[in-house]
């Protein structure tokens, strides 16, 4: 028998995956939930088999187009704001039955929450007070957070919950992300880091992020770099690369890319698995088991949004390949360092420029030969698992957000009784 009925909102795919293990986590205690995606299709609710209400769309910038005046001007032409002003005029009649909206992400989810016109708690995923020392919430989220109907409001870390409870003159609480759940499982199985053991190997992770065409073309500079990269290392044979690739990134279009910068498919290895270089160097294709992957990388080369957060949750050191967007272009990829600390690195360079690339290279193997090294490679490690707790929080959010809520549900249930 159900326990309540609580709807999810979240805006982006970062914040649909928080939401569907949050959703998930409520589902084990007998809670009805339903979603509705207020950018893109939701899939990793439908994937976890969480209802999603209404007609959803998927636009290239992925509800980031803010990042950049280009990107604003794509979500215009697209059509993507239109979109979301209706799913927000929507919600009032697809939340009657809710005991309890649920926002994730910022203030499009936020508002959400308040014309739902229902009793509503917030995940606060996409604010953080890191960014600038104190959180600057954009007009109205700080007014909405104040009203009586946001029941209860949960930051991403805890300097944030400290900043907002005194902003706001209430209680805001941390009680970790869901996002870092999805990829523990694997942390917890990998054989771990080293190429599967071998001490003598190390693992490079290639993060060309979600959203395509930009992963298309993420991955093309990264393919740029890596021979450059190898070639500044002592034992470069020692270096395996695996790249984590989202499902619309198919096999055909990345030989394409790859053959003018000297990458063909790699002989002796089944079809789309992995290309080789002219020079020798491989790289292993790969697009599921990604919480393995990233639990067994030494270094991780990213240019994307919460699966680099998922890495830095890890304790993994991760350096940044700025693009040209619409997501991972330079003001995103420098707000990310405030976001997450030491943990992240990135070449002061041009983005795409040939300068950037090579000092990219450089650092990249820099990086690995101290991670490598007896005496520094543990005090790097210590460095990121300290910077992990700090920006990121201990694994389990998922459950301890979902508990939250059930004790939302409960007050709610005795005030009606």
């Amino acid at each position: 028998m159900a326990q309540g009925r609580v709807l999810l909102l979240s805006n982006g795919h970062g914040e649909d995956l928080s939401g569907a293990l949050i959703a998930a986590a409520l589902e084990r205690r007998g809670v009805a939930v339903a979603a509705v995606p207020l950018v893109g299709h939701g899939e990793p609710y439908r994937r976890r088999g969480i209802e999603v209400l209404g007609r959803t769309r998927s636009f290239s910038t992925g509800g980031l187009g803010f990042t950049s005046l280009a990107g604003q001007i794509r979500e215009l032409l697209e059509g993507q704001t239109l979109h979301v002003i209706l799913q927000l005029a929507r919600l009032r009649g697809r939340c009657r039955a809710a005991d309890l909206v649920v926002a994730v992400g910022d203030v499009v989810a936020v508002l959400g929450g308040w014309l739902a016109g229902r009793p509503a708690a917030v995940y606060l995923v996409a604010y953080s007070s890191h960014y600038e020392g104190r959180l600057r919430l954009p007009w109205p989220c700080g007014w909405l957070l104040r009203r009586p109907r946001i029941a209860e409001i949960w930051a991403r870390d805890r300097l944030s919950a400290e900043d907002l409870s005194d902003q706001l003159g209430r209680p805001v609480r941390f009680l970790g992300n869901p996002f870092l759940d999805a990829v523990l499982e694997g942390a917890q199985t990998s054989p771990g880091s080293g190429g599967g053991g071998d001490p003598q190997q190390q693992q490079l992770l290639l993060l060309p992020g979600s959203r395509l065409p930009e992963a298309q073309q993420n991955l093309a500079l990264m393919l740029q770099l890596l021979p450059s990269l190898a070639g500044r290392l002592p034992q470069p044979q020692q270096l395996r690369i695996g790249a984590a690739l989202v499902g619309g990134l198919q096999t055909a279009a990345i030989e394409r890319l790859g053959e003018p910068l000297g990458w063909m498919p790699a002989a002796g290895t089944d079809p789309g698995q992995a290309l080789r270089h002219r020079s020798g160097l491989e790289v292993e294709l790969v697009w599921s088991g990604f919480s393995h992957q990233l639990a067994a990388a030494d270094l991780v080369l990213a240019m994307a949004g919460t699966a680099t957060e998922q890495a830095v949750g890890l304790g993994k050191p991760v350096l940044q390949l700025v693009g040209r967007g619409p997501q991972f272009t330079a003001g995103f990829a420098e707000a990310q360092r405030r976001l997450l600390g030491p943990a992240v690195i990135c070449a002061p360079q041009e983005p795409g420029c040939p300068a950037a690339l090579e000092a990219t290279a450089a650092l990249g193997a820099e990086l690995l030969q101290r991670l490598a090294d007896p005496r520094q490679g543990p005090v790097l490690r210590q460095r990121h698992a300290a910077a992990a707790a700090e920006r990121i929080g201990a694994g389990g959010g998922s459950e301890r957000l979902a508990a939250a809520i059930m004790e939302l549900l409960g007050r709610r249930g005795s005030a009606a009784t």
